[in-house]
């Protein structure tokens, strides 16, 4: 995962991290992120890819929204593998109870951006010029998809160990395999 992500930290301003993370940071990310939400790795005989959720922000009103990433080897992107990691990555969030899932997306990235669109995710506004890396002002637009209907009180939210116990997990979890 760290070979994956260390040229977009460090040859694009896709990412604001100035200093590429080594895979024991990578590690100690997926680790804490697990306790959380899924964090799905595509192997075919080495990494090429990898979607996560996060915490959309650290406020109690927000704990049923998340940010959704997801990173895929230079050389095996438009392959598919981004859209079968958010497939599964979203039928499992949709199971574990979120009600939204929020994507930052530094622009201009049109293929981010045409990803995420084709999931229904909705454009709800732009930072302008809200990151400087690489001698440049960066804007940020953030995207939006409803993951279930709000309707009344929220009901709690399953950890993945929660969730791993329904018999739809199994399902979700393959749900991008086919996409």
């Amino acid at each position: 995962m760290a070979d994956i992500y260390r040229p977009v930290v460090a040859d694009t301003a896709i990412s604001f991290e100035f200093e590429p993370p080594d895979a024991a940071e990578m590690e100690r990310r997926r680790a804490a992120a697990l306790a959380f939400a899924p964090w799905l790795v595509f192997d075919d005989g080495g990494v090429l890819g990898y979607a996560y959720a996060s915490r959309h922000r650290e406020r109690a009103a927000y704990q049923w929204c998340v940010d959704v990433s997801v990173y895929v080897a230079q050389r095996h992107q438009r392959r598919g593998i981004g859209r079968g990691l958010y497939t599964s990555l979203l039928a499992l969030l949709r199971l574990q109870g979120f009600y939204a899932a929020h994507a930052g997306v530094t622009l201009p990235n049109e293929a981010s951006v045409r990803l995420h669109e084709s999931f229904g995710f909705r454009r709800i506004g732009v930072y302008p010029a809200v990151g400087y890396k690489r001698d440049t002002w960066w804007d940020v637009g953030w995207w939006q998809l409803e993951l279930r209907e709000r309707s009344g009180p929220p009901t709690p939210v399953r950890t993945p160990a929660e969730a791993q116990t329904y018999s739809a997990w199994d399902a979700a979890l393959h749900a991008g395999e086919a996409a």
